[in-house]
Formats: structure tokens, sequence, C-alpha cells
């Protein structure tokens, strides 16, 4: 088990991607040594990535397109949770519509609650 450090520096971060490669390609059990190795390194390149290359948070019809895809859901199975103009960037989700996203499809509140990006004229 090589030495776990807090990730500060580029080639820290490096070096800690490099071993994360290595510990995927073991096959360890459940509890050793490398697989906890393997789950904190993990966290802790999560943590410098998160500080380091910050994401964007989608669009939330973006999100909301994603989701159906994953879920193959249909128009007609979204009439449960919002209106078409919604989907089509018509007018913004109300906050009954995000309470029935988050809590039906689990898309995170703080991605609905954004601004949608562009709204197309009606």
């Amino acid at each position: 088990m090589s030495a776990i450090k807090v990730i500060k520096t580029k080639q820290d971060h490096a070096d800690a991607m490099e071993r994360l490669m290595a510990l995927m390609d073991i096959d360890h059990a459940e509890d050793s040594d490398e697989d906890n190795e393997l789950e904190v390194l993990s966290l802790l390149i999560e943590q410098y990535e998160s500080v380091h290359f910050p994401m964007d948070k989608p669009d939330p019809i973006d999100a909301i397109k994603f989701r159906m895809d994953q879920q193959g859901l249909t128009q007609k199975d979204m009439k449960l949770f919002l209106v078409l103009p919604v989907r089509y960037k018509k007018r913004p989700l109300s906050l009954a519509m995000i309470r029935r996203l988050h809590n039906g499809l689990d898309i995170p509140a703080d991605v609905l609650i954004q601004r949608i990006t562009t709204f197309l004229p009606v």
C-alpha cells in the first residue's frame, strides 16, 4: 500500500490518477488494503477535481431530456411531470413541476431551479 496524501498539485493529481488506475486493474478482495486505498484515493481525487475542475450544472430541460432517455420515458409518460411548452423552452418550470420532477424522476432540485438558458419565441 502506497502512502496516501492530500492532493495539492497537478503532479499529485497525476500520481493519484496513475495509482487509482493501477488499483482498478487489481483483482482485490472487498475491504482489503487495496480496496480501502482505492476508496480513499477516489475521494481525494474527487475533492481535488471539484475545486480545480468544477463542472457547470446542466440546463434543467437538458437534464429532464437526459433522464427521459435514461429511463426510456415518452412524451406521454412526462404528462405527469410537466407541460409540453416547458419541454420546448417556451415557458419556465413551475414550483409544482420542479417538485414532481425531483420526487418522481430523482433529478436534483438544484439543477431544476436554475433558469432555463434560452427561451424560444412563442
